[in-house]
């Protein structure tokens, strides 16, 4: 009897965590995201990001998330689209983020940042903030330094050989994000990208969670199988 009771209660627990999670996609159209439907669509099954010549991306626009997330894993995949003579792409996902201009889907706050260049792709940003706070392979801690923000390094994680080969910005990729507290961290197929502590109060600060077009040059960028889960 004690056996059974022990399965049940796992088998609660274990409905439990997965009823925290939230496909925060539907996989089918973009309800419950706003942003400027010129550049935002869904295509085969996925969020899909693109500018053209014709149809460019003034300024850094996003498609905002209409939930709130603050402590969270976020687990999705990503693919950039590229052309033979235009291999740029840049975008990002915010968050704990704040909408800055909601009529323009500006956003600032957090970053793990995206781009066709690999030296950029898993790294953390600060968007309309710091700038770059954590680079590949770096572990850091943000402080405030009086109005300003410092930015120290304190380690490093695995090494740059084992990032650089994890990273493959045109291949569907597998993207973790955890949240918690003052610990961010990022993963790309696996491999652990970048290590912060967070300590610092300044910047934009909020519970937004976005996904990033970036102004330049005509590009493409998918994402699907967006999965968040809370963190207690």
């Amino acid at each position: 009897m004690k056996q059974i009771y022990a399965v049940w209660m796992m088998a609660l627990c274990a409905g439990l965590a997965v009823a925290q999670e939230q496909n925060i996609f539907n996989g089918k159209d973009l309800s419950g995201w706003e942003g400027d439907m010129r550049l935002w669509s869904v295509k085969d099954g996925c969020i899909t990001g693109q500018t053209t010549a014709e149809n460019p991306a003034k300024g850094n626009t996003f498609l905002i998330w209409k939930g709130a997330a603050t402590d969270f894993e976020l687990t999705c995949k990503i693919k950039f689209t590229t052309t033979p003579d235009n291999n740029f792409g840049n975008s990002g996902i915010q968050f704990r983020s704040v909408v800055m201009d909601p009529a323009k889907w500006v956003v600032g706050g957090l970053q793990a940042d995206l781009a066709t260049q690999p030296s950029i792709y898993g790294t953390l940003y600060d968007e309309r903030g710091v700038g770059r706070c954590a680079q590949l392979g770096q572990k850091v801690v943000m402080k405030d330094a009086g109005a300003a923000v410092k930015v120290e390094t304190t380690d490093s994680i695995g090494t740059k050989e084992a990032i650089f080969a994890a990273i493959k910005p045109t291949e569907w990729s597998d993207f973790r994000l955890v949240a918690k507290g003052p610990l961010i961290q990022i993963w790309v197929n696996g491999v652990q990208t970048v290590d912060v502590t967070n300590e610092s109060t300044r910047g934009p600060n909020g519970t937004t969670l976005a996904l990033q077009l970036h102004a330049g040059s005509p590009m493409m960028i998918q994402f699907k199988e967006l999965v968040l889960k809370p963190l207690k």
